[in-house]
Parts: C-alpha cells; sequence; structure tokens
C-alpha cells in the first residue's frame, strides 16, 4: 500500500508541473517573405523589440507595432534575388543561415553563429554582419548552431552541432548519432576564439548564467545537458546536469532567477514530435514543462525565450515564431 502511495503521488506532483498550453494566449507572428525558421530570439535593451535570424541569411526586427522588418544580413548576396524566398537551408552557403543570435547589452552589437558561415557581429545601426571566424586552429566550423553572450563580461560563447557534418546534413547527423560537437569561447578584448569542450553529442544550444559563473550546453542527439564552470573553484572543468530532458535544442536563461528554459522534442526516427518548453533551476531539477503540439504540431521547436510574462518560441523549419503568454 505505501509504495502504491507513494507512485500515485509522483505521478500526481508530475502532472502539476505540466502544462497544456491555451490557445488562445497563443500568438502567431508569419514571417515575411516566404522564408522560415525563426530559430533564436534576442532582445534589445529596450525590452520592446526582438531579433531573429531566418533562412536567406536576413535578421528581422519585430516590434508590436511595425511587425517584422529587415534589419541586417549575413552576406551581400544575402538581398539578391538567390537568396529572397529561399526556405531552409537551401543556398546557405551562398547567402547565409542564422542560427543562435544574442546582444552584447553593453555595446548593443548582435552576435550571431551563422550556422554554414561561422561567427559574425552586427552594429547596433543593423546593415551587413562582419565575420568573426570561419574557424579555430586551422579548422573550418562546420555546423554552428547556438550562441549566448555573458552578461557580465561580454564574451561570447558558441556551439557547433558537428564538426563532421553540416547543416544539410543534420538528419545524417542525428542518425549517426554523432559526436564531435564544441563549445567555443570568443573575447572581443583579444579577438581570439578557443575551444572550451569537444566531444558533444549536437551542442545545438548554450546560456551562461546571470553571475557568468557556468555556461549550460545542451546535446540535442544524446538528450543531456552538460555544465562548463567559467569562474570559482571548478573553473576550466565539465560535468553532466541533467538528462531529464528529452533532445534539448537551445537554452536561455531567466532573467537573474538561476532558472533556464530549453526548447524540447522527442526524436523518433530522425522525426521530431511532441514539442515542448521545459523550465529547469541550475541544477537540472525540471520545474515545469510546457506541451506546444497544439500551436505547432511536430515541427522541430528550436527555442523558448522569456521576456516580460511572454514565452517566445522559435522553430527551425517553420514560417512562423510564437508568443505565449505566461
Amino acid at each position: 500500500m505505501t509504495s502504491s502511495v507513494f507512485v500515485i503521488s509522483l505521478l500526481l506532483l508530475s502532472l502539476s508541473s505540466a502544462v497544456f498550453s491555451d490557445d488562445s494566449s497563443f500568438q502567431k507572428l508569419p514571417i515575411p517573405g516566404n522564408r522560415s525558421g525563426p530559430e533564436s530570439f534576442a532582445f534589445d535593451t529596450t525590452g520592446k523589440a526582438f531579433y531573429t535570424g531566418v533562412s536567406g541569411g536576413k535578421i528581422l526586427k519585430y516590434t508590436a507595432d511595425k511587425g517584422f522588418e529587415d534589419f541586417a544580413q549575413i552576406t551581400e548576396t544575402s538581398n539578391s534575388a538567390w537568396c529572397n524566398g529561399i526556405v531552409g537551408t537551401a543556398l546557405a552557403w551562398k547567402c547565409g543561415r542564422p542560427a543562435g543570435v544574442a546582444f552584447n547589452p553593453k555595446t548593443g552589437d548582435l552576435y550571431v553563429a551563422d550556422a554554414p558561415l561561422g561567427l559574425h557581429v552586427i552594429p547596433p545601426a543593423g546593415g551587413l554582419a562582419t565575420k568573426i571566424a570561419d574557424s579555430v586552429d586551422g579548422k573550418p566550423f562546420k555546423f554552428l548552431d547556438g550562441l549566448d553572450v555573458d552578461p557580465t563580461t561580454g564574451v561570447v560563447y558558441f556551439t557547433s552541432f558537428s564538426s563532421k557534418f553540416n547543416p544539410m546534413e543534420v538528419l545524417i547527423a542525428v542518425a549517426a548519432k554523432d559526436a564531435s560537437g564544441k563549445l567555443f569561447k570568443y573575447d572581443p578584448a583579444t579577438k581570439a576564439v578557443t575551444v572550451l569542450m569537444e566531444g558533444l553529442s549536437g551542442a545545438a544550444g548554450c546560456a551562461v548564467s546571470s553571475d557568468g559563473s557556468f555556461v549550460l550546453v545542451s546535446e540535442f542527439i544524446k538528450s543531456n545537458i552538460k555544465r562548463y564552470w567559467i569562474t570559482g573553484p571548478k573553473a576550466g572543468s565539465m560535468e553532466d546536469v541533467t538528462s531529464s530532458v528529452s533532445n534539448p535544442d537551445n537554452i536561455r536563461r531567466i532573467g537573474s532567477t538561476g532558472n533556464f528554459w530549453i526548447a524540447s522534442v522527442k526524436n523518433e526516427v530522425v522525426v521530431p514530435t511532441d514539442p515542448s518548453a521545459v523550465k529547469i533551476d541550475s541544477n537540472g531539477k525540471v520545474l515545469q514543462t510546457i506541451f506546444v503540439k497544439n500551436e505547432f504540431g511536430n515541427t522541430l521547436l528550436s527555442e523558448a525565450n522569456e521576456l516580460d510574462g511572454k514565452l517566445y518560441l522559435g522553430t527551425l523549419t517553420g514560417p512562423f515564431a510564437g508568443i505565449m503568454k505566461l
């Protein structure tokens, strides 16, 4: 009897932290120009605009009064007829395919991990991005993905999903259980790029803690999240944090709360299902799960990013971004 009560209690506890989204609280924002994949979001210091990269190499700015507007582009050809209307990773080597984005709040610079073309920076006024690096130690980046900026130092952390496969080969990388992903560090003061972690299985996202003491890195293929210590007695070391989040993609810190949102799916035979936003604390404990299958179907949810009581939801392939009231 005692064991039965214990099991029932655990089930009730797990259900209490799971939330099925209310369609009435969800706002769909179609991406203009027949583009797709608002994969990640960055908020400026006003908190009234967000920025996202889409197919064809464009960075879009969104405000409630004006909607989506062109803000920047990765290459000169991103504005050409070649790249207009491109979806997915088509012509990504020519147009660019922005993945992770994040602002340095002190300088206003927007950093972009472009999947095939490398690390870039965009000035506060927008326009053409400047390439910072497309290789490290003589080894080209094959497939950049997640990016975050340390709010305390301005140092940029970014990941490569794979060092063997390119973005157009992502399904092959997943099926092969590739473990060649890496975590990188770019220091704007020294202009140096260094490798911090190797052997990661689909390093899809990263997020620096609000105090700058560590960075979390997701392993999409392995369904694991690791921590790399930046400061303190464990500086330079890494550890597993949790394997309880299925196929984690981007990770985003929630202000200074010490908690993080993670975009999650279930990867079944290389087909993503059951997209959800999962909130964890700094020790990997799952605090809340929001299921968004009603809004996203089986589209791969790439990011959940919270600001002012709203959750901004991105997708790798879909033609829209989502905003959900919490």
